[in-house]
């Protein structure tokens, strides 16, 4: 089992940034793909970025070129680099995680219980 535990969500104003980052334990060695997704309020959960260990990432449209996505495989931490936030970015944020079978593409088997990103002036 994996358990993981995500941090550095909260308020900031329209155009700032925040930095979330997610800690993996348990059996995290097994874990070869990582990622954030987000659901907002009446919304369905999406992806905002995911990565392999080997530094593959794929990232939403809506995101490129503001957020990053890095992977600490020493310290199996994950992190998120949200630059120029926008209102439309306020969700509760998911780490998500899985083993040599996951997908950059979809979710795979362990999840965070999630941090509150809220943008708003």
């Amino acid at each position: 089992q994996v358990q993981l535990v995500e941090s550095g969500g909260g308020l900031v104003q329209p155009g700032g940034s925040l930095r979330l980052s997610c800690a993996a334990s348990g059996s995290a060695s097994s874990i070869y793909i990582m990622g954030w997704y987000r659901q907002a309020p009446g919304m369905q959960r999406e992806l905002v970025a995911t990565i392999s260990r080997g530094g593959s990432t794929n990232y939403a449209e809506s995101v490129k070129g503001r957020f990053s996505i890095s992977i600490d495989n020493a310290r199996n931490t994950l992190y998120l680099q949200m630059n120029s936030l926008k209102p439309d970015d306020t969700a509760v944020y998911y780490c998500n995680a899985g083993d040599l079978s996951s997908s950059l593409y979809r979710p795979n088997r362990y999840w965070g219980r999630g941090t509150q990103v809220t943008v708003s002036s």
